[in-house]
């Protein structure tokens, strides 16, 4: 390789500050959570005022991590930081919402203390729900690189700014895929390889609704595609097994295909 090569990469390394990495920023959503559902870690505390300290150690862990990663150069972070921390208590009741949908919703759970501790289902969504918040906040990178951190654990693949009400149960989850612009109703459960997906669009079209909406109740199972801005499933529909569906569902409807399949039982040819 030649000197130039190496005096554009220096250059580069010359011009970047020191920044948290990726491994330091989700360590921070993690001990978040494992605050938050103590089944995750063997931290024990003392008092009352142990736990608090440690939340206003992770706030302030979170004001550094903003500063330092520069995202965003005008944001009070101090702040913001203030902000996300005040509204955990709602969503730590989101995320109990969640675990009751997995435990009720799947026969093989025999607790909730299993689902907390061993469902990558409820990893990825209490992932998405941290980023979802930081990104309602405007709060820019760390949403995504929280979401895209649950994404390498479990192959589940949820934007931080996809809208998902409570009660969302995603069972075995691999291969899932919520686009940034959906919309996930109350009570919505989906299976392995479902994608809620836009159809090709130009970048020019970033800014518009381009993901389903996916109303409450509804259930898709696995490999099902859905795709486009404009299509709805309406509320308390079944998509079966690899559907693909690009319009609408009317509520209450059942969405399936019947491939033809022959068996043939070599015995009696």
């Amino acid at each position: 390789m030649n000197e130039e090569f190496y005096r554009q990469i220096f250059d580069k390394h010359q011009h970047v500050e020191a920044v948290p990495s990726n491994k330091e920023i989700t360590l921070w959503a993690l001990q978040v959570i494992r605050l938050l559902y103590p089944e995750q870690s063997k931290q024990a505390f003392n008092s009352f005022h142990e736990l608090k300290e440690e939340f206003a150690i992770l706030e302030r862990q979170l004001c550094h991590i903003m500063n330092t990663t520069k995202a965003c150069q005008d944001c009070n972070n101090k702040a913001l930081s203030a902000a996300f921390f005040d509204q955990i208590p709602s969503l730590y009741e989101l995320l109990n919402t969640d675990i009751q949908a997995i435990f009720n919703g799947d026969p093989a759970a025999c607790s909730e203390f299993e689902v907390i501790r061993t469902y990558p289902g409820f990893f990825a969504i209490s992932f998405y729900r941290l980023a979802h918040s930081l990104y309602k906040f405007d709060v820019p990178l760390l949403p995504r690189i929280l979401t895209e951190h649950a994404h390498s654990k479990t192959g589940i693949d949820i934007h931080p700014a996809a809208e998902i009400d409570e009660y969302f149960y995603i069972d075995h989850g691999t291969g899932i895929v919520i686009g940034e612009s959906a919309k996930i109703g109350k009570h919505v459960k989906l299976y392995q390889g479902v994608t809620l997906g836009a159809l090709s669009v130009a970048k020019s079209m970033a800014f518009t609704k381009r993901h389903p909406t996916v109303e409450d109740y509804v259930v898709i199972y696995s490999g099902a595609t859905i795709l486009g801005g404009d299509t709805v499933i309406g509320h308390h529909s079944i998509i079966g097994g690899n559907v693909w569906l690009t319009r609408s569902v009317h509520p209450n409807s059942t969405v399936y295909h019947n491939p033809a399949i022959t068996v043939s039982n070599k015995d009696k040819v």
